[in-house]
């Protein structure tokens, strides 16, 4: 019998798919993995409604703030001296679970001829006390991850306002106990995103707003710092500042968990040029992580001759390096990038492009507004147009105090002038939920072949009428940045 030369093809073509098919089953393709982190998925998929729009909340002034700062090592230290230049600021109580450090704190305040403040030491849970202390209106805490969402919840359920260091949240649930204590106590919930004041970073979202790059359409920052010395040093626990982290808490996260762990650096300002949480949101991301070459292999190193680290050896480091995708619900994108393990220069990247022009901050801030960099000449003259009120008023008496050149200041007058005033604080518990939420996403992703996962919208709805933050001072402004000389033991100081 003659075979039909069409039906033959259609035979042989049917025929070779379900071959190819099969192989691809059964030989070549790599089997999907079950998912991995499942509790991120559910936590993600549970429904939330909105109790109270904390965005654009004002809070009753404080004229005097009454702080407690819980965390004394290198940055709680730091925010002691800073507060002491902030008119209307009473540090009342000092925490740690070290007494060196809370006396040397102590003994800071006295210098300056302040007011001793009441000391909280020497257990795991003595911040408990200090935050329950009812004459306190702030507690501001620099304490190692795992405590900042215990501590801000409890706070807020005290009745205080709560300013915490980066990040707020580990987990998605804890992201939302924080928004759900914030809307029922109706208490400030704020991460003390401090790069959002970076100089720059402001100029930056001033021009955003004055719609010099035209429509914002991606955004990329980053964190890529090396940690490695730091990381891998002993606490010294006789000391207050060290260098190191107390315990090795942040050798344990990096032990344990694989993804973009220290998101909000970059990532804050990029939300905020780009109005997230209040005109637009994160919609879903997607995330990657290379393989680690550095710590672990570190980690056996020192463990052969070091007794001390041989609980860091053969662990499961996170990738060197975790670059996070995101899409927005208005189409717009954003990259985030993690390094904290090669040998680099410092960079956030902080890259902000619109449909006509562009800035970049590193390796060295570049601004371009059309397809040309400007010159020196019109750079310096975009700097003095367009630098935001708030750096022109404070920049020049925050680069003397200090904190990352500057910014850090800037984060804490900016906070204190708000409550002083009864004002919106600039981040509010959405930003600090959303920008945080952003690591337990970005490991689910990891750990599942970089599936994409939707993110939380922490505003329920909110983000389509919230209003965008100040930053030139069209509100408040009035508080004062005090001369403060420390001086000798036997000395008075000179307050002005």
């Amino acid at each position: 019998m003659k075979t039909n030369r069409r039906n033959f093809l259609r035979t042989a073509t049917v025929a070779g798919a379900g071959a190819m098919a099969g192989g691809l089953l059964s030989g070549c393709s790599q089997k999907q993995p079950e998912s991995n982190l499942a509790a991120i998925v559910e936590a993600v998929k549970k429904s939330h409604s909105q109790r109270f729009n904390m965005s654009g909340y004002a809070a009753p002034a404080l004229p005097t703030v009454r702080v407690g700062i819980i965390g004394l090592g290198d940055r709680g230290s730091g925010a002691v001296e800073r507060l002491s230049f902030i008119e209307g600021v009473e540090i009342k109580a000092l925490g740690d679970k070290r007494e060196v450090a809370v006396k040397a704190s102590q003994k800071y305040l006295k210098s300056i001829g302040r007011t001793e403040a009441q000391e909280f030491f020497g257990s795991e849970d003595a911040w408990k006390k200090l935050v329950e202390l009812p004459e306190l209106d702030l507690i501001y805490t620099c304490t190692p991850w795992v405590l900042h969402t215990p501590i801000s919840v409890h706070a807020m359920e005290q009745g205080k306002h709560i300013a915490c260091e980066v990040p707020i949240a580990r987990t998605i649930d804890e992201a939302w106990q924080l928004v759900e204590t914030s809307e029922r106590t109706k208490k400030h919930c704020m991460m003390l995103e401090n790069c959002c004041y970076d100089f720059f970073e402001l100029l930056t979202l001033n021009m955003a707003r004055q719609g010099m790059f035209g429509d914002i359409i991606h955004g990329e920052g980053a964190y890529n710092h090396n940690l490695m010395g730091y990381n891998f040093k002993k606490p010294l626990d006789e000391r207050q500042s060290d260098g190191a982290y107390t315990d090795m808490w942040r050798l344990k996260e990096n032990a344990s968990r694989n993804g973009n762990l220290y998101p909000t650096h970059g990532l804050g300002p990029i939300c905020q040029v780009l109005n997230i949480n209040r005109g637009d949101r994160m919609d879903y991301l997607s995330s990657v992580s290379t393989n680690d070459f550095t710590m672990g292999k570190h980690a056996n190193e020192l463990a052969v001759t070091d007794p001390f680290f041989k609980e860091f050896a053969n662990r499961n480091y996170r990738g060197n390096i975790n670059t996070t995708i995101i899409k927005t619900a208005l189409g717009k994108s954003i990259m985030v990038q993690h390094d904290v393990s090669s040998e680099q220069p410092y960079s956030r990247i902080h890259l902000v492009k619109g449909t006509d022009g562009m800035a970049v901050k590193y390796p060295r801030p570049l601004i371009a507004l059309g397809e040309r960099w400007l010159n020196v000449e019109d750079y310096q003259n975009v700097w003095e147009e367009h630098t935001p009120v708030i750096v022109k008023r404070i920049g020049e008496m925050a680069s003397k105090v200090g904190g990352h050149g500057g910014m850090d200041f800037i984060m804490d007058w900016r906070m204190i002038d708000c409550l002083r005033n009864g004002l919106p604080l600039d981040q509010d518990v959405y930003d600090g939920a959303l920008w945080s939420s952003v690591a337990p996403l970005s490991e689910w992703s990891v750990a599942n072949r970089s599936q994409s996962i939707d993110v939380p919208d922490f505003t329920c709805g909110s983000w389509k009428t919230n209003k965008p933050h100040g930053i030139n001072l069209e509100t408040g402004g009035t508080t004062k940045v005090l001369e403060v000389v420390e001086q000798k033991e036997e000395m008075q100081l000179n307050v002005k």
